[in-house]
This record gives C-alpha cells, sequence and structure tokens, in this order.
C-alpha cells in the first residue's frame, strides 16, 4: 500500500470524525448547523401545501389602521369595540392578542373628573349626576375587561424577562423540582404580563416570546410550554387552540433514557390531538406559506364593521400588528420579514391539521450511524475507483439519501438529517478527487476563490504569476477609485414589481460589471443600485486613473442602449452618475471574524462617493478630481467647480471629463474656453464679465445646467460678496 494512499484514508477518516465530534456536541462547527437549517428551509419550501383549509384569520394593525384609527396604542375603549364586533357582529369563535397590555389606559380627563367628583364639587348635585353618567365610557380598562369576560379571549404575555410586571393567567399545573429538572423545560426568571383587571377577565393567557431562536435568527421552532415559579404555562397558539376546541386538558408523554434514568418530553396531547415537540417541549413550526398566506383582515375595517362577515364566522382570530413601525416582524425560512402573529396562525393551523413536523431525539443517534457508515465506505473505496467509477457510487449515495429523507419527511413527517450526511459524501469525493492538484495549486485557487467573482478571469491568471506583488494584510497605495449610482431609483423601484425589480437591476448591474472588469477594475461591493470599483489593486496598475475614467466613459455609453432596450421592455429610462477620484488610499483585508472583504478606505475614496453625489447637483454624467485629472493628460475636461464638500475643509477642484482629446472637436474646445474665461472672472470677482461670458454660453447650451448654476451665482454675490480673501470654492453641506 504507497504512502499516497494511506494518506487518502487518513485524511478521509479525519473529516469523517470532524463531523463524528460535532453531532455528538465534542464541539461546534456553526457552518454545518447552518447548512442543516439551511436544508430544512429548503425541504420547507419544496413541500408548502397546496391547499389549505385555513382555521385562523388576522385582524392586522396596518398601516391603513393607523392612517385611520391614529398611532398605536390604541385607546382601549376602541379595542372592546373591536372585541365586541369580533364575537358579535362577525361571530369569530376565539381571539388571542399577539400584545401585551401592562400598563394602564388612563384617560386624563377621567382623573380631572374624579378630583372634582371628590373635592369641591362632590357636593354640587347636578355635577355629580352628570359625573356618574358619562365616568363609565372614561374607564377603558374597565371597558376593555368587560368585552373579554364571558367570551373565548386569550391574551398574551412575555415570559423570561427581569422584572415581574402584571398579573399572569391561571397557570397549567404546579410541578416539583426534580421533575421539572428531568423534562428540561425553560425556567424563566420573569415575566411582563397584562393588568390583573384584564387577565382576570379574559378566558386565558399564553406567552408569546420565542427562547428557542435559532443562531441566524429565524424562527423554525417555537416552545409551547414554560416555566415560572415551578408551575407550567402554556404559548399563545397552545391556549388559544384549546380554547378554541373546548379547553382539553394538557397532557406530556415522555420517553425514558435507560443509562442516565432521564426522562424526555416527547409528545404533548390535547384532547385527540397529539403534537410532536423535542425535549425543550419546542414544536418545528408548520409554515403553510409565505407571508399573507392567511387572510389579513385590517383592524380599522372591524372596528367600523366594513370587514367580509365570512371570512370570519367561526373562524379563530389573531390580533397582531404587521406594519413595520410597530417592529413586530420576523425571520422565517421563508421571508427575512414576516408579522410574528404569523408564527402563532400557522402553529395553531398545524395542530388542528395535525402536520407538525417530528424531528425525535433519536435522528441524532441516526444521524452518527450515517456518518459512520458513509465516512468508512468511502473512505476505503473511493481510492481504489477510476474516477467515473467514483462519480457514480457518489450519485447514487446522494440519490439514496435524498429519496430516503424525503419519503421520511412527506410519508411520516418525520424530519432526518440531510446537509451533513450530503456534505460529508461532496467533501470526501472532492478530496479523493482533487488531493493532488490541491496540494499543487492551492495558491492559484486560493487567489481564485478570493478574487474570481470581483475582477476578470485573465486577471486572475496574471496575479497567479506575481503572487510577490499580492499583499492582503493592508497598505497604502496610489489607486484610483469609481463609484457608481442610478439616478432616482426609488421611484424606478416603486413602479416595478419584486420580480420585474430584480430584473432590472441584473439587466444594469451586468454590463457596468463588464465595463469595470474590460478595463481592468475590481469590483468592490454592489450597494442596491450603486456598484464602487477600484484600480491599482490587488495588482498595482501604473495606469490607474486613465483606466477608471475610461470605464466611467464606458458605463456612461452603454447605459445610453440600456435606455433604448429599456424602452422596447417599456420599462423607466436609466441615468446614472459617476464619481471618480484618485490619490493614497488603504487597500486590503477588512471585517471581522464572521466575514472579511478585500477593500479599500481613506480619504480619497470618501472624496470620490461625494463625487458621485454631486452629479446630481450639476447635471452631469461624470465628475473627477483634480489629482484624476491630473493624472490622466489623454481627456479633455470641463472644469465645474471649485469645491469643499461635507467631511472636508481644503477645498477641490472638480472636473467633467468630455472624451479623449482627439475626440473633442474645435467648436467644442472653443466653448469650453469660454466657461473657463467665465470661471476665472467669477473667481476674479469681476461679475459682468463673468456674466457677460457665461450667459452667451447659456443661450447656445440652454440644456447644460452648469450655466444656470453659476448664474444664479453671480446675481447672489452681486447682492452679498463674498469676503476679499475668497477663493472661490463653494461648500456643499450635504452628501
Amino acid at each position: 500500500m504507497d504512502f499516497q494512499r494511506l494518506v487518502r484514508y487518513a485524511l478521509s477518516l479525519a473529516l469523517t470524525a470532524v463531523f463524528l465530534l460535532h453531532i455528538g456536541q465534542v464541539f461546534n462547527i456553526p457552518i454545518l448547523t447552518s447548512l442543516e437549517n439551511q436544508a430544512y428551509d429548503a425541504r420547507l419550501k419544496l413541500t408548502l401545501p397546496d391547499k389549505v383549509d385555513k382555521k385562523v384569520v388576522i385582524i392586522d394593525i396596518d398601516e391603513k389602521s393607523l392612517n385611520e384609527v391614529g398611532q398605536w396604542p390604541w385607546n382601549r375603549s376602541l379595542l372592546a369595540t373591536i372585541n365586541d364586533n369580533l364575537f358579535d357582529y362577525y361571530q369569530v369563535n376565539t381571539i388571542g392578542y399577539d400584545i401585551v397590555f401592562a400598563e394602564e389606559d388612563i384617560d386624563e380627563g377621567g382623573k380631572l373628573l374624579d378630583r372634582m367628583a371628590t373635592g369641591p364639587l362632590r357636593d354640587n348635585t347636578e355635577f355629580t349626576d352628570q359625573y356618574h353618567r358619562v365616568i363609565g365610557s372614561l374607564q377603558h380598562d374597565q371597558l376593555f375587561a368587560g368585552s373579554l369576560s364571558g367570551r373565548k379571549t386569550v391574551l398574551g404575555f412575555v415570559m423570561d424577562t427581569e422584572t415581574t410586571k402584571g398579573d399572569l393567567p391561571e397557570a397549567i399545573t404546579r410541578m416539583d423540582d426534580k421533575t421539572l429538572e428531568q423534562l428540561d423545560l425553560i425556567d424563566t426568571r420573569g415575566y411582563t404580563a397584562n393588568l390583573k383587571i384584564l387577565q382576570e377577565s379574559a378566558y386565558s393567557g399564553g406567552f408569546f416570546d420565542n427562547l428557542m431562536l435559532d443562531d441566524d435568527g429565524v424562527f423554525r421552532r417555537v416552545p409551547l410550554l414554560q416555566t415560572y415559579s415551578n408551575e407550567l404555562y402554556e404559548s399563545l397558539a397552545l391556549a388559544v387552540t384549546r380554547a378554541a376546541t373546548g379547553s382539553p386538558a394538557i397532557e406530556m408523554v415522555v420517553g425514558s433514557n435507560d443509562s442516565n434514568r432521564q426522562i424526555s418530553l416527547e409528545w404533548i396531547t390535547i384532547g385527540s390531538m397529539a403534537i410532536p415537540v423535542d425535549h425543550k417541549s419546542a414544536v418545528l413550526v408548520p409554515y403553510i406559506g409565505p407571508q399573507k398566506s392567511f387572510d389579513y383582515i385590517s383592524a380599522s375595517d372591524v372596528l367600523n364593521k366594513r370587514a367580509d362577515k365570512e371570512k370570519l364566522k367561526g373562524k379563530i382570530a389573531l390580533f397582531g400588528a404587521s406594519a413595520p413601525g410597530l417592529l413586530d416582524l420576523r425571520t422565517t425560512p421563508l421571508e427575512a420579514a414576516s408579522p410574528g402573529v404569523e408564527v402563532h396562525a400557522n402553529i395553531i393551523q398545524g395542530i388542528l391539521d395535525g402536520n407538525i413536523l417530528h424531528q425525535p431525539g433519536y435522528t441524532q443517534g441516526f444521524e452518527f450511524v450515517i456518518i459512520v457508515i458513509l465516512g468508512l465506505l468511502l473512505a476505503f473505496t473511493l481510492p481504489m475507483l477510476t474516477a467515473l467509477y467514483s462519480t457514480l457510487l457518489i450519485l447514487l449515495c446522494i440519490l439514496l439519501m435524498i429519496a430516503g429523507n424525503y419519503y421520511a419527511w412527506t410519508e411520516h413527517q418525520m424530519v432526518l438529517p440531510l446537509a451533513r450526511p450530503l456534505l460529508l459524501i461532496v467533501m470526501l469525493f472532492a478530496l479523493q478527487m482533487t488531493y493532488g492538484f490541491f496540494v499543487e495549486s492551492r495558491g492559484k485557487r486560493q487567489l481564485a476563490h478570493l478574487f474570481g467573482q470581483y475582477v476578470p478571469p485573465e486577471l486572475v491568471d496574471e496575479m497567479s504569476k506575481k503572487m510577490e506583488d499580492i499583499n492582503l494584510d493592508g497598505e497604502m497605495r496610489e489607486m484610483s477609485v469609481l463609484f457608481s449610482d442610478v439616478r432616482g431609483f426609488t421611484t424606478i423601484s416603486e413602479s416595478l414589481a419584486p420580480k420585474e425589480l430584480t430584473e432590472y437591476i441584473n439587466a444594469f448591474l451586468t454590463p457596468i460589471t463588464s465595463v469595470i472588469h474590460d478595463n481592468r477594475g475590481t469590483i468592490d461591493k454592489y450597494m442596491g443600485d450603486a456598484v464602487m470599483a477600484f484600480w491599482g489593486a490587488p495588482l498595482k496598475d501604473e495606469q490607474h486613473a486613465l483606466h477608471a475614467l475610461d470605464a466611467a466613459s464606458g458605463i456612461v455609453e452603454r447605459m445610453k442602449v440600456l435606455r433604448k432596450e429599456f424602452s422596447e421592455k417599456q420599462w423607466p429610462e436609466i441615468y446614472v452618475g459617476v464619481g471618480v477620484n484618485s490619490g493614497e488610499m488603504n487597500v486590503g483585508n477588512k471585517g471581522s471574524e464572521f466575514r472579511v472583504d478585500y477593500t479599500v478606505l481613506g480619504d480619497a475614496v470618501n472624496l470620490g462617493s461625494r463625487l458621485e453625489g454631486l452629479t446630481r447637483f450639476y447635471g452631469v454624467d461624470i465628475i473627477t478630481s483634480e489629482f484624476t485629472r491630473h493624472a490622466v493628460p489623454e481627456y479633455e475636461y470641463r472644469e465645474l467647480d471649485r469645491v469643499r464638500v461635507k467631511g472636508k475643509d481644503k477645498p477641490v477642484t472638480i472636473y467633467e471629463p468630455l472624451g479623449l482629446l482627439e475626440t473633442v472637436s474645435k467648436d467644442d474646445r472653443k466653448l469650453l474656453k469660454q466657461f473657463h474665461i467665465g470661471i476665472k472672472h467669477y473667481r476674479a470677482q469681476n461679475w459682468d464679465a463673468a456674466e457677460r461670458e457665461i450667459f452667451a454660453l447659456s443661450r447656445l447650451q440652454p440644456e447644460r445646467r452648469i450655466y444656470q448654476i453659476y448664474l444664479d451665482r453671480i446675481m447672489k454675490y452681486r447682492e452679498n460678496p463674498p469676503s476679499e480673501n475668497w477663493d472661490g470654492s463653494y461648500v456643499h453641506v450635504t452628501k
């Protein structure tokens, strides 16, 4: 047996051991957990139900409600009216409030009447009669409590807070310390609950906080039970489900572990419904679709009885908020921002439909065995097979894993591990097939990985031949930077549907990137509709300023072509502003332990960004600084202004590049010379001479905004002249 094969065996077994140590929780590898979460999310999206008999409707505090009723929180007499309407007019089954009412709703007018009734007017019969007639309408908490009473109303509250505030609902049961320790439920330190008068009037209550949020901030699982002071409390979703189904008792089904005599929670039953949970009582949220999968009814429509009665009759209602300003948005496997109330709706729907997925405790052992089998099989088989048979074996393993996992998911509602076994298969295959290549060409492939998406492929090849010239740690270099931004993009984005907007963005970012790459530029980052690029790194470029200006001109020309293409698609016209600056910049890897970017920093970079912003003000496509202008004498320029941009005290002369010298006509040069004479008079405060030169130009080229800018300034300075030592600069106070 040769040494290389032994090395392959050792590397494969070591890789398998890493996976096993992670599964056995000896140490944690965040990316493996993240990949498994993403695999779960992908399966969830692929197996969303086509049709659901939706039993839950959401009463939504949306933007419409805030506009009609007023900002939140609302007067609780209004909530009482909404609650009355839901039960009396719309005949809902149950309502759960995804809101905690921890503070009193005090009416200042009522307080004043109370003081008068117990003070100077207590003996005034006429006043006291009127007082007793109106005071009831000002006691908002009492009105809301009266509306909650005698109906299936469930109030939400928050557990695991630093303080204890409000009145908790009646606990499900009291548990002794030993049972609590064995069950390993979440034991909280405090709570923020509802006012006593409200909680005592409501049918029940449930917590809506989630202490089992995954590390990536996604709501995949939510606990149904928590304890406080040895008493057991249920979640809002569970409490609402129980209220809607006649309040069946909660029973916990546990399994035992003979090795340590521990018990572990496996199921929660309410009546005939069995809910699979983990040892912390957490349930996998059975999402039925993206945001708005449930019917959303504006709270103001319920208040004014404008809602469709058929959508509410007999339904379970959840009262919550989707308005962004109320900060009740959550990240789910389906969307980055979804109203938190919809998480509860999905759990209630899943419990009633009996379609909650199960991830029993023994899946960890199952995964451990699978990893061992795959690791041993592939470690000792792949080195003896040809590339073709190795590929066929890998494909067979992948297909069997996916098919078995899909069967367990769809037929038995069981979540088995998928990402980590698949990743191990792929990694073992990659290790075996590329072992020699990896060792021999590691440097070149590292460059491709680091810079392949930022620089053109031919530049990566060139970099691989000049490894000694590349410094990732950070250094100061003379470089050029370019900022490009689409004008009026906010208005454009509002006029396009989400999918069409994505196509629109890709349609202009692709040619912009292509132009930058064609001119040997490095893409620093995309910022929505904006692009940042630089020249002079990672490889030095003696003509970085020229290449940056060529790219800026190329971008403007490509946008002209795009405007015709966009017009044919009936898309909004596109115009860009481009800022280019040259100077000393700090370039290298910047970031944190979680993410690192190869980027540039410094005053010269900031100035480049400011120049792009000034293109709108001066009505030009490209603005460059005096530093780039001096570095690229091959171009003709129109001097625009001497400015002090925000964040800089020293004035900078800015220019509009008009193209290569040979492309500018004699007539344009004459006009350019006349304008520069006008600017010279302007800075010498010879207002009449400056106005004469520039006004004549404005008549010849009325479309150029720069002339009117100077004419307006001349008019202003005639009345309020600048100081004698004025350097001719203009201060821009905005970005």
